[in-house]
């Protein structure tokens, strides 16, 4: 086995996209997603791709990036993926070792992979090489056909009539000059609750305006806020995807003061009403394993679980404790 690895060019869009699709054909990609959101990350995050090639034909691909909502500047998240007809080759572990080589410079803190529990080579290959598990995130999946909202009629009704609007991210951008300021900071609340494998961080609010701005999957109707007078108190999104007719739900939640009044389970409702509308056959969400009132709603609503995916992370030399070291590392990397 001859095989070379070198940095992911412009021309290999095609061909990992290809490799994503044929190894995960329950979450397709385009070329044109992968271009866009490679081109919209935030600069500060340190990230770079390969390709393995055997045969002048690229067979894999894998990645180092960082999590701008968990950032810490030396931890990485690791990402590799294997053709499914050339695996068992020790392509991946080649691969893991070229990625490894090249953040050797950067004197790492840890990386983190995620794997999904019934791949069970992934789950080995993490293994093997000193990965524990630090979080499980379930995949749920509602079939819209089977979808029966009766059992929650009056829930809508019973938050509008407390004060709360649930209105469309297309309404009110329509409507206020403000919209993406106001819309960042219930987001940016919101998020530091939502269960990670990592301390939350903010993301910054220019760069995070702009991604919004040009989403490619953001559906304006189907993204729902609910509003308290002026102010944006909770979210429920939806996703669509280019390659396929589901729907992902993105994030939902409320701050921290309007928990627990039914807005959330009426934004989801609301989310729901509109795939159908829509002919959506199929929803699909992630929960933390420990997110146990998220899970609740989901399972009320009839969201059934799939496997769950398992992060996994491996410490490389120990978290800094002095004041000093500590101020070094919240410096944004270059």
């Amino acid at each position: 086995m001859h095989l070379e690895i070198r940095d992911f060019t412009e021309a290999d869009y095609p061909a990992g996209v290809a490799i994503a699709n044929r190894a995960f054909p329950e979450y397709p990609d385009t070329a044109d997603e992968w271009r866009h959101w490679d081109r919209h990350r935030n600069p500060k995050l340190r990230f770079r791709r390969f390709v393995a090639e055997m045969g002048g034909q690229v067979v894999a691909y894998g990645q180092y990036d960082q999590d701008e909502g968990m950032y810490h500047p030396d931890k990485y998240q690791l990402e590799i993926t294997v053709d499914p007809g050339c695996r068992r080759q020790g392509i991946g572990s080649v691969l893991y070792d070229h990625i490894a080589a090249s953040l050797a410079p950067l004197d790492p803190l840890a990386y983190w992979i995620n794997v999904r529990e019934d791949i069970t080579d992934g789950l080995r290959f993490v293994a093997r090489r000193g990965y524990a598990e630090t979080m499980r995130t379930w995949e749920n999946h509602l079939n819209m056909a089977s979808f029966d909202p009766a059992p929650f009629d009056g829930t809508i009704e019973n938050v509008e009539a407390s004060g709360i609007a649930l209105r469309t991210f297309a309404e009110l951008r329509a409507e206020e000059p403000a919209f993406f300021d106001k819309l960042y900071d219930m987001i940016d609340e919101v998020h530091h609750d939502v269960p990670s494998v990592d301390p939350a961080t903010s993301v910054e609010r220019e760069p995070w305006i702009e991604r919004v701005k040009n989403h490619p999957n953001l559906m304006p109707d189907g993204y729902f806020i609910a509003v308290d007078g002026d102010r944006y108190i909770g979210l429920s999104t939806l996703f669509r995807s280019e390659a396929a007719d589901f729907l992902y739900t993105g994030l939902t939640g409320t701050r921290r003061a309007y928990r627990r009044r039914g807005i959330a389970l009426a934004l989801k409702l609301k989310a729901l009403a509109y795939a159908g509308s829509i002919g959506c056959p199929l929803v699909k969400t992630w929960n933390a394993s420990t997110n146990t009132g998220m899970l609740a709603i989901n399972q009320a609503l009839g969201f059934k679980k799939q496997p769950a995916w398992i992060f996994h992370a491996l410490a490389l030399r120990p978290e800094a404790t002095d004041a000093a070291e500590v101020e070094r590392e919240l410096v944004p990397a270059g």
